[in-house]
């Protein structure tokens, strides 16, 4: 087996930690398809991250794709980083360059972008919240503030010192930012019907509430859904299960709700310019490769249920 004219590249990668329920082997494989590039999606567990840099050092390898625990540990192992990885403080996709080294990117940005912006243009210059304070959630705040304009943002989370660094590790957006820790419902509740959120980012497992700091975390939540006179726009990253108790819930209050399956057909794109540049990238059928995706979602037991 090999790539489009003795290309070496024949293998594109998804690597981590608790890879079962991916939906991206039959979307990539039709994307390679659909382009003549000959190249095959694997899932690969990888105990290590050292695991994952070996394969990416493969001449066969054509692009990779990065998820938990892996999105940080494995910026230092690359030969190089674009101003995305660097600004966002995380890594989701790995490509070769021209020279041969391999370069960190992150594209989980510009699938929550392009989801939120889809469903309503509403929500541009508005507050917005996230559930969160890890990887997913950087990238997310980038998307809303850097893309979407998106000000104040609300961050719930149950630990303390998480949001901590994530406000540290936000600063480089500039200090027209403004981050605010809503830990109590109390302050929610003396958040004003003009600054509610307009957009509302899950970026957390899905998980049965149980800590007080938890159970606090889903009253703010409940509040906002509920009270908020323009509804808005619920965007849940996890789709694991596909109808998340967050999804459940945006649903129960009439917001707009987006699956988490969204973000991986809304970044495809992106990933295959860094893969093989923007002339090929450029050829894919997107409506064509959303179909394969919503089938994927809907026939996985991993996720339905």
């Amino acid at each position: 087996m090999s790539g489009r004219d003795g290309d070496p590249r024949t293998f594109t990668y998804f690597v981590g930690i608790g890879l079962g329920h991916s939906l991206s082997p039959p979307l990539h494989d039709f994307v390679s398809y659909s382009l003549d590039l000959g190249w095959k999606f694997k899932v690969e567990e990888c105990a290590r991250v050292e695991d994952a840099i070996r394969l990416f050092r493969e001449p066969t390898f054509a692009g990779g794709v990065i998820t938990m625990p892996y999105k940080t540990a494995i910026m230092e192992h690359l030969d190089g980083l674009d101003e995305y990885c660097v600004k966002i403080g995380a890594c989701n996709n790995v490509y070769r360059a021209v020279d041969g080294s391999l370069l960190g990117s992150n594209t989980d940005w510009c699938g929550v972008e392009a989801c939120l912006a889809t469903a309503s243009s509403n929500g541009k210059g508005k507050p917005a919240l996230i559930v969160g304070a890890g990887g997913a959630a950087r990238a997310a705040i980038y998307a809303l503030h850097e893309r979407l304009n998106c000000n104040p943002i609300y961050v719930v989370n149950r630990d303390k010192g998480e949001v901590d660094a994530l406000l540290l590790d936000t600063k480089s957006y500039g200090p027209n930012l403004s981050l605010v820790h809503l830990d109590t419902l109390t302050m929610a509740r003396d958040v004003s019907q003009a600054l509610s959120p307009f957009y509302i980012v899950g970026c957390v497992p899905d998980f049965k509430p149980q800590s007080a700091e938890e159970l606090e975390g889903w009253e703010i939540l409940t509040y906002f859904l509920q009270t908020t006179t323009q509804k808005g726009v619920l965007l849940d990253l996890c789709y694991k299960p596909r109808r998340t108790r967050l999804i459940q819930m945006g649903d129960q209050y009439n917001w707009h709700v987006i699956e988490g399956i969204m973000v991986v057909g809304r970044q495809v794109q992106e990933q295959y310019r860094l893969w093989c540049g923007e002339d090929i990238a450029n050829k894919i059928s997107l409506e064509e490769a959303w179909k394969v995706l919503q089938k994927a979602a809907e026939n996985s037991r991993a996720i339905n249920f």
